[in-house]
């Protein structure tokens, strides 16, 4: 599951630019220190029989498999991502799904490019050429960019004193430098002083060495993006550059702590350019046909997400790492992506002698993803296991849609390019239910978890039948789910509704329903391991899923919209 429900408060550019960067990190101006290969989990049981019920042991076997080090975090657009795929595609032929992707096969080509700094880009200043991921980071905000040959640099002042700063007229066609305050999300900033300085050939933020730092680690392979996509023209925008202090100091022909708002540097000269080249990345697609010759061209879809986000470099000491997490998440942190409270930060300790006498050091490089989204990819394999293997009334009578969406944590790709274009027709699809994240929920995990505990969003924006359904399947397990609701609220802050692949659907008027167990101390770090899964609680989970896909695949009527539907242009609203 992604964390970029803030940039929809933004204009279109600005959202395509932070949906690109969530995976890897909330770039920040601060420090950042470093850290690293993978950890040693427990090995998991041996595997059951084929056709066995949904159970703990299975779950367990093939989410140590799928979240395993080989996969190399399963990132979209890398090789990583074309060997996790295959391992999904022969689960699904094993277990007997019917192929429904390209040309007879499981796999969905989705069409991601990649973005680079061309050979021909560059930078100098009096006479001094300048070193791209070194002296500078060019951040890519996939728009057209203004020149900057023979722009003139000015400072614009610090946006800790915002009333000091030069005027708009000051900045236009000039690079504007800016000194910005610690702890401020880049993005943020190159927001505010775009719209304050909407002329200026570039935004150039001064003294930032070890966000250059930092760039050079995560954009150098800058993550791939969709091709073709159904985005408004854009006009040229400001490009946006991060300088060391050696290039600040000569851009600006001073010290940019003490320099006067206003001061006028110097020339720039040179070029910033960008080429595409193709990112491997593939949704792999299967059918269960249904068993009423009335009813099997009508779908039960269900999804989840197989991408990850890779290798983290140069690492982290695991131990220590999940330490630290674990104390900042019981300071009321949801997720330590997002939380970069200075004070909340800065009052944690751990003891890292402490922890190294029980065990040495784990170097730790390799996000897993075993909850994000290991455990929807691997509970729709169980549920499409159980559905084949099941018998009389409980086959469906529609047919089951499995879709596992790849680039999903890029920016939702893999669904909205599935659902653009569908392999079975899309008014076909009655329902779709999105897993993602099932794992955990304990009461450790989060507020008011615990084992009955579970997050449902999106039924009743667009199907108040959809969501009595699954009331009433809840209703009557031996155990009801302690369903939590809050997250989908109207205008929650969290915007989780605009957040996973389901919305892909919702925006074409497909009811939908997405679980969760929420996010923990885990979430995209490279502790997030098969070891740390409920197992008792996922198996519960994937039943209640299971129960609710089946319910809706064999009812007479389809499930009835009965809310207004989106246009499915339009911008995701909470």
């Amino acid at each position: 599951m992604p964390g970029g429900g803030a940039a929809r408060t933004l204009s279109p550019n600005y959202r395509i630019m932070i949906r690109r960067f969530h995976f890897a990190a909330t770039f920040a101006f601060v420090a950042v220190g470093a850290c690293s290969s993978a950890s040693n989990p427990t090995p998991p049981p041996a595997p059951e029989a084929p056709g066995v019920a949904i159970s703990a042991s299975d779950l367990r076997t093939r989410l140590y498999a799928y979240a395993d080090d080989s996969m190399r975090g399963r990132q979209a657009g890398t090789p990583d991502n074309i060997r996790s795929t295959a391992w999904i595609a022969n689960q699904a032929r094993r277990i007997g799904l019917q192929p429904a992707g390209d040309s007879g096969t499981f796999f969905q080509n989705v069409p991601l490019v990649r973005r680079q700094l061309t050979s021909a880009s560059s930078l100098a200043l009096v006479g001094q050429q300048l070193t791209a991921w070194t002296d500078y980071a060019p951040i890519d905000i996939q728009s057209p960019l203004r020149s900057i040959d023979g722009a003139v640099a000015i400072f614009a002042g610090r946006l800790a004193d915002t009333s000091a700063m030069s005027r708009a007229i000051a900045g236009a066609g000039k690079v504007v430098v800016v000194r910005a305050m610690p702890g401020m999300s880049i993005f943020g900033a190159y927001a505010f002083v775009a719209q304050k300085y909407p002329q200026a050939a570039a935004i150039a933020f001064a003294n930032q060495d070890n966000v250059v730092s930092q760039a050079a680690s995560v954009l150098r392979n800058a993550p791939p993006y969709l091709k073709n996509r159904a985005e408004p023209e854009k006009s040229p925008l400001p490009g946006l550059l991060i300088l060391s202090t050696r290039a600040t100091t000569l851009l600006i022909g001073g010290d940019a702590e003490s320099m006067a708002p206003g001061t006028v540097g110097r020339t720039v000269h040179g070029t910033i350019a960008y080429e595409e080249a193709p990112a491997p990345a593939r949704n792999v697609v299967a059918i269960l046909p249904g068993t009423d010759p009335a009813l099997r061209g009508e779908y039960v879809a269900l999804g989840a997400h197989s991408d990850h986000i890779g290798i983290q470099s140069p690492g982290f000491d695991h131990d220590s790492l999940r330490a630290f997490n674990a104390k900042l998440h019981a300071l009321g942190a949801l997720d330590p992506m997002t939380d970069f409270d200075p004070v909340k930060r800065a009052s944690i300790r751990v003891n890292v002698d402490s922890l190294h006498r029980l065990r040495p050091a784990r170097r730790d490089s390799i996000s897993n993803g075993a909850d994000d989204d290991g455990s929807g990819t691997v509970g729709l394999l169980e549920i499409a296991e159980a559905w084949v293997n099941a018998k009389g009334a409980d086959q469906p009578r529609r047919s089951a849609l499995f879709v596992w969406h790849t680039a999903e944590e890029l920016g939702l790709y893999g669904s909205e390019y599935f659902t653009d274009h569908p392999t079975v027709p899309r008014d076909s699809i009655v329902a779709q239910i999105n897993i993602d994240m099932i794992g955990r929920g304990s009461a450790s995990d989060v507020n008011g978890g615990g084992p009955d505990y579970l997050q449902l969003i999106g039924p009743k924006r667009l199907s108040s039948d959809y969501q009595n359904l699954i009331t009433r399947v809840n209703a009557a397990r031996a155990t009801p789910f302690r369903i939590d609701y809050q997250f989908d609220a109207e205008g929650h802050p969290e915007q989780i509704y605009c957040r996973s692949d389901h919305w892909n659907y919702a925006r074409y008027g497909i009811p939908v329903a997405f679980f969760s167990t929420g996010s923990h101390l885990d979430y995209h770090q490279v502790t997030d391991e098969p070891q740390y899964i409920d197992y008792d609680h996922y198996q519960n989970i994937v039943k209640f899923v299971y129960d609710v896909a089946r319910t809706v695949a064999n009812r007479d009527a389809r499930i009835v919209v009965d809310k207004p539907k989106p246009n499915p242009r339009s911008e995701c609203r909470q």
